[in-house]
C-alpha cells in the first residue's frame, strides 16, 4: 500500500494519510484501508477500485489497487496494475518494480523477476528494498540442480525428501560440496513447515561442523522463533563440541547463556494460561474478520511470550486483560485497525490495564520492531 511520497501504507497507518485526495476519493480509500487491515480484501478491493474510477490519474489510488490484488493472489491482474503505474502515470515509483518482481516470482517467471529486479536497483540502488532485492537475485541464481527440481514450486517437497530419505554420509557430502543445498536448509529452517524445521534442527546437530553450528547459533539469538524451536536447537548445540556459550533472545534481549549449566526444558502449561489463548480466540470470532491463520498465529505469540519469560511468568489475575493485550500483540503485529479502547469495551477491561499488559508482551517479543516489516517479510517469504 501507498503512503504520501510513495511509503508503503501495508503499514497500517490511516488513509488520510496517504496523499491528498478529492473528497471523494478520500472516503472510498479510507473504507478500502480500514477493510483490509480487517482481512477482508474483497470488501477492500470494492473500495479501491471506486477510488480509482474517481481518480483515474492519480498513481497511488492505482497502486492500492494492485496491492490488494496481489495479496488475493490475482497477481496477472496486479502486474498489469503496476505496469501502468510506471508507464502511463508516474515513472518515478520504483516500488512498483520490485513488487512486479515478486508477483512474476510467485508465478514462476525467473527471468521476468530478475528483469524487475534489476529495474528496481537501477532506479532504487538505496532504496528501502535494496537489501532484499539483491538478496533475492542472489536466490534467483543460485544452483539447485543438486536435486534435479523439475519446477520452483517442487523445491520444498524434493528438499525433504532428500533430507529425510538420504543417508547422513551422502547429506553430509551435499552439505560440504553445495553452497546451494546449505542455502536452501537454511532458508527452510525460517519458512519451512514445522516438521521440516525440526528434521532440519536435528540434522545439523548430526554434522557438529563449524557451519551447522554458526547456523544454529544465529537461529536461537531470533527473536520470533516458536520457543519450542528455540530449545531444541539448543539442546543439539549442547551437544555439539565447543558450544558451550550461545546468545539467546530473552526478556527482550539477547543474553548469553552458558549451555553447560542450563537445564533444557519447558514449562508444564498451566491451566490460567490456556484461558487467556481461550478468551482471546472466543473474542476475535465473534468478527468474520479474521482469516484462520491469525488464530494460529494468537497462540504463538502467546506460547512465545510464557516459553520466552519462563520461569518468571506473570501472574494472572484477570484473564480478560491478558486476552484484550493478546489480541491487541495479534493486531500490532499484524497492523490490524484494531485500538485498545475498542478491546476495552469488547473485553469489559480499561484500556489502562491493556496497555500495561502489553507493554510487558512487546519488551519481551518486539512486536512493534516486527510489525513494520511484517508484509514484506510474507511476499518474500513465499518468494523464497
Amino acid at each position: 500500500m501507498k503512503e504520501a511520497k510513495g511509503k508503503a501504507v501495508a503499514n497500517g497507518r490511516k488513509a488520510a494519510n496517504v496523499v491528498p485526495f478529492e473528497q471523494d476519493a478520500g472516503f472510498y480509500l479510507k473504507k478500502g484501508m480500514f477493510y483490509y487491515q480487517k482481512n477482508c480484501s474483497d470488501k477492500a478491493l470494492r473500495f479501491f477500485r471506486k477510488a480509482v474510477s474517481v481518480e483515474p490519474k492519480n498513481p497511488f489510488t492505482h497502486y492500492n489497487l494492485a496491492c490488494v490484488l496481489s495479496k488475493l493472489g490475482r497477481l496477472k491482474e496486479a502486474n498489469k496494475i503496476f505496469l501502468h503505474i510506471v508507464s502511463e502515470l508516474d515513472g518515478m515509483m520504483a516500488d512498483c518494480y520490485f513488487l512486479l518482481a515478486i508477483n512474476y516470482g510467485l508465478l514462476e517467471d525467473l527471468d521476468k523477476s530478475r528483469e524487475y529486479l534489476m529495474r528496481y536497483l537501477q532506479e532504487e540502488p538505496e532504496g528501502e528494498m535494496s537489501a532484499e532485492a539483491m538478496e533475492l537475485l542472489t536466490s534467483i541464481d543460485e544452483d539447485f540442480t543438486f536435486i534435479g527440481l523439475p519446477a520452483y514450486s517442487e523445491r520444498d517437497m524434493a528438499l525433504e525428501k532428500v533430507l529425510q530419505a538420504g543417508k547422513i554420509e551422502d547429506l553430509s557430502r551435499l552439505y560440504n560440496s553445495s553452497q546451494g543445498f546449505r542455502k536452501a536448509l537454511n532458508n527452510r529452517l525460517y519458512h519451512g513447515s514445522d516438521q521440516f524445521k525440526e528434521d532440519i534442527i536435528r540434522f545439523y546437530g548430526t554434522m557438529n561442523g563449524q557451519g551447522a553450528q554458526k547456523t544454529l547459533r544465529e537461529f536461537v539469538k531470533n527473536p520470533w522463533i516458536k520457543e519450542r524451536f528455540r530449545q531444541l536447537a539448543l539442546l543439539e548445540l549442547k551437544g555439539m563440541e565447543d558450544s558451550n556459550k550461545v546468545q539467546i533472545f530473552i526478556n527482550g534481549a539477547r543474553q548469553e547463556l552458558d549451555l553447560e549449566n542450563y537445564p533444557i526444558e519447558k514449562p508444564a502449561w498451566r491451566k490460567e494460561w490456556q484461558q487467556v489463548i481461550d478468551c482471546a480466540m472466543k473474542n476475535m470470532r465473534k468478527s468474520d474478520c479474521y482469516a484462520e491463520g491469525f488464530f494460529v498465529d494468537v497462540q504463538a505469540i502467546w506460547s512465545d511470550f510464557i516459553n520466552t519469560v519462563y520461569p518468571q511468568t506473570p501472574r494472572i489475575v484477570k484473564t480478560a486483560t491478558w486476552a484484550a493485550a493478546l489480541e491487541y500483540s495479534l493486531a500490532r503485529y499484524h497492523f490490524l485497525d484494531l485500538t485498545q479502547r475498542e478491546l476495552a469495551e469488547e473485553y469489559s477491561v480499561s484500556v489502562t490495564s491493556i496497555s500495561d499488559k502489553y507493554k510487558k508482551i512487546n519488551a519481551v517479543l518486539q512486536i512493534d520492531e516486527k510489525g513494520h516489516r511484517n508484509m514484506l517479510e510474507y511476499l518474500k517469504s513465499e518468494y523464497d
